[in-house]
């Protein structure tokens, strides 16, 4: 008899988180961000090796690597600098300060409009392409 009586109340409880359940989801539903399109990067063409008789069998150093600087992200502490840096053709990536790119290449120091790659006893000065002028 006693779960008789408390029926009623159980019921409504239930009732009630069904309720705001609902209006969450639907309140999330509502007030959720515009989806914004996405535009694809630009299609970038794959460096071939040159296979000809006099050329081939030869390794090309890192020297000869195609680097391209697309961005850089200061940090109050040099060491945890960042440059974005893509290198023969492939898609640009993060590389810290004394960062390997290839077998051979460090980023050596980060400024804000340059980098300086270190390749074995030389050094290749990278800028962005909107700080020459």
């Amino acid at each position: 008899m006693n779960a008789m009586k408390r029926a009623p109340s159980i019921t409504s409880f239930v009732l009630f988180i069904a309720l705001c359940v609902s209006t969450t989801y639907w309140a999330m539903q509502f007030f959720k961000p515009r989806v914004r399109p996405m535009i694809a990067p630009p299609a970038t063409s794959r460096f071939a090796p040159d296979m000809s008789g006099e050329n081939r069998g030869r390794v090309t150093g890192p020297a000869a690597a195609n680097f391209q600087l697309t961005g850089i992200i200061l940090a109050d502490h040099p060491a945890e600098s960042i440059a974005i840096i893509a290198a023969n053709g492939t898609p640009a990536r993060p590389f810290r300060v004394h960062a390997e790119i290839q077998t051979g290449v460090r980023v050596k120091e980060v400024q804000r409009d340059y980098v300086l790659l270190q390749t074995g006893e030389h050094e290749q000065r990278l800028e962005l392409p909107l700080a020459r002028k």
